[in-house]
Protein backbone atom coordinates (compact mmCIF):
# COMPACT_ATOMS: atom_id res chain seq x y z
CA UNK A 1 0.00 0.00 0.00
CA UNK A 2 1.18 3.49 -1.11
CA UNK A 3 2.24 5.96 2.00
CA UNK A 4 -0.65 8.19 2.55
CA UNK A 5 0.18 12.13 3.03
CA UNK A 6 -1.58 14.27 5.44
CA UNK A 7 -2.73 17.20 3.34
CA UNK A 8 -4.94 19.68 4.10
CA UNK A 9 -7.00 22.15 2.23
CA UNK A 10 -7.84 26.06 2.89
CA UNK A 11 -10.58 25.53 5.47
CA UNK A 12 -7.96 23.55 7.40
CA UNK A 13 -5.66 25.88 6.85
CA UNK A 14 -7.64 28.91 7.91
CA UNK A 15 -8.42 27.50 11.19
CA UNK A 16 -5.42 26.91 12.35
CA UNK A 17 -3.64 30.00 10.83
CA UNK A 18 -5.60 33.61 11.82
CA UNK A 19 -4.04 35.19 8.84
CA UNK A 20 -6.80 36.12 5.79
CA UNK A 21 -6.60 38.02 2.37
CA UNK A 22 -4.02 39.71 1.19
CA UNK A 23 -1.82 38.20 4.06
CA UNK A 24 -2.59 34.65 4.57
CA UNK A 25 0.15 33.24 2.02
CA UNK A 26 -0.25 29.24 2.17
CA UNK A 27 -2.53 27.91 -0.55
CA UNK A 28 -1.99 24.15 0.32
CA UNK A 29 -0.42 22.17 2.75
CA UNK A 30 0.95 19.07 0.74
CA UNK A 31 2.29 16.79 3.47
CA UNK A 32 3.52 17.23 7.18
CA UNK A 33 4.68 14.38 9.42
CA UNK A 34 3.96 16.15 12.87
CA UNK A 35 7.35 17.08 14.53
CA UNK A 36 8.98 16.57 11.37
CA UNK A 37 8.37 18.55 8.25
CA UNK A 38 5.80 20.08 6.36
CA UNK A 39 5.60 20.80 2.62
CA UNK A 40 3.39 23.62 1.26
CA UNK A 41 2.56 25.48 -2.12
CA UNK A 42 2.17 29.23 -2.22
CA UNK A 43 1.04 30.34 -5.86
CA UNK A 44 2.15 33.65 -6.67
CA UNK A 45 -0.36 35.71 -8.78
CA UNK A 46 -0.01 39.43 -10.39
CA UNK A 47 -3.47 39.97 -9.16
CA UNK A 48 -2.13 40.21 -5.75
CA UNK A 49 -2.04 43.52 -4.40
CA UNK A 50 2.00 43.54 -3.75
CA UNK A 51 2.58 44.00 -7.25
CA UNK A 52 1.15 47.27 -7.21
CA UNK A 53 3.87 49.12 -5.64
CA UNK A 54 6.33 46.00 -5.64
CA UNK A 55 7.41 46.59 -8.76
CA UNK A 56 5.09 48.06 -11.28
CA UNK A 57 6.52 47.76 -14.66
CA UNK A 58 8.68 44.17 -12.70
CA UNK A 59 6.60 42.79 -10.42
CA UNK A 60 9.00 40.75 -7.86
CA UNK A 61 7.20 39.09 -5.02
CA UNK A 62 8.56 40.76 -1.64
CA UNK A 63 11.67 38.76 -0.10
CA UNK A 64 10.05 39.58 3.54
CA UNK A 65 6.64 37.98 2.30
CA UNK A 66 8.61 34.54 1.30
CA UNK A 67 9.96 34.69 4.92
CA UNK A 68 6.45 35.28 6.22
CA UNK A 69 5.11 32.51 3.82
CA UNK A 70 7.67 30.62 5.79
CA UNK A 71 7.28 31.26 9.02
CA UNK A 72 3.11 30.13 8.11
CA UNK A 73 4.26 27.32 7.38
CA UNK A 74 5.88 26.49 10.69
CA UNK A 75 2.96 27.57 12.36
CA UNK A 76 0.62 24.59 10.88
CA UNK A 77 3.55 22.61 11.54
CA UNK A 78 4.04 23.50 15.38
CA UNK A 79 -0.48 23.52 15.40
CA UNK A 80 -0.44 19.86 13.71
CA UNK A 81 2.63 18.51 16.17
CA UNK A 82 1.35 19.86 19.84
CA UNK A 83 -1.73 17.53 20.51
CA UNK A 84 -3.48 19.99 23.23
CA UNK A 85 -3.69 23.85 22.78
CA UNK A 86 -6.32 26.01 23.33
CA UNK A 87 -8.23 28.26 21.45
CA UNK A 88 -6.57 31.62 22.34
CA UNK A 89 -2.67 29.85 21.13
CA UNK A 90 -0.67 31.27 18.63
CA UNK A 91 2.69 30.80 16.93
CA UNK A 92 4.37 34.42 16.53
CA UNK A 93 7.46 34.92 14.32
CA UNK A 94 10.27 35.53 16.90
CA UNK A 95 13.70 35.24 14.60
CA UNK A 96 14.90 34.84 11.70
CA UNK A 97 19.12 33.93 11.15
CA UNK A 98 20.68 33.28 7.80
CA UNK A 99 18.05 33.96 5.49
CA UNK A 100 19.74 33.85 1.71
CA UNK A 101 17.55 34.84 -1.41
CA UNK A 102 19.21 32.98 -4.09
CA UNK A 103 16.62 33.89 -7.05
CA UNK A 104 13.60 36.47 -7.68
CA UNK A 105 9.87 34.91 -7.32
CA UNK A 106 7.78 36.52 -10.18
CA UNK A 107 3.90 36.37 -10.99
CA UNK A 108 3.06 32.76 -12.15
CA UNK A 109 5.40 30.84 -9.89
CA UNK A 110 4.65 28.39 -7.76
CA UNK A 111 6.61 28.33 -4.33
CA UNK A 112 7.00 24.93 -2.61
CA UNK A 113 7.73 25.89 1.12
CA UNK A 114 9.72 23.24 3.24
CA UNK A 115 10.36 23.67 7.01
CA UNK A 116 11.68 21.20 9.12
CA UNK A 117 11.34 21.01 12.71
CA UNK A 118 14.70 21.69 14.15
CA UNK A 119 14.11 21.82 18.43
CA UNK A 120 12.17 23.23 20.92
CA UNK A 121 13.05 25.13 23.91
CA UNK A 122 10.70 27.16 26.67
CA UNK A 123 7.85 27.39 24.10
CA UNK A 124 10.88 28.86 21.36
CA UNK A 125 10.41 26.58 18.00
CA UNK A 126 13.06 26.22 15.91
CA UNK A 127 12.94 25.21 12.33
CA UNK A 128 14.92 25.29 8.93
CA UNK A 129 13.02 26.42 5.73
CA UNK A 130 13.19 26.79 2.16
CA UNK A 131 10.83 28.03 -0.63
CA UNK A 132 11.87 26.62 -4.19
CA UNK A 133 10.11 27.17 -7.75
CA UNK A 134 10.57 24.58 -10.59
CA UNK A 135 12.86 22.77 -7.78
CA UNK A 136 15.47 25.35 -7.30
CA UNK A 137 15.74 26.94 -3.85
CA UNK A 138 14.37 30.74 -4.11
CA UNK A 139 14.89 31.25 -0.21
CA UNK A 140 16.23 29.63 2.74
CA UNK A 141 16.50 30.98 6.47
CA UNK A 142 16.38 28.82 10.06
CA UNK A 143 13.33 30.54 11.50
CA UNK A 144 11.94 30.69 15.02
CA UNK A 145 8.24 30.67 16.57
CA UNK A 146 6.86 31.50 20.18
CA UNK A 147 4.25 29.75 21.04
CA UNK A 148 2.25 31.69 22.84
CA UNK A 149 -1.18 32.18 25.00
CA UNK A 150 -3.21 35.62 24.09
Amino acid sequence: MANQLNSLQIQEIMALLPHRYPFLLIDRVLDYTPGESLTAVKNVSVNEPIFTGHFPNMPIFPGVLILEALAQATGILGFKTVTERSDNELYLFAAIDDARFKKPVVPGDQMILEVKFLKERRNIWKFYGEAKVDGQVVCSAELMCARREL
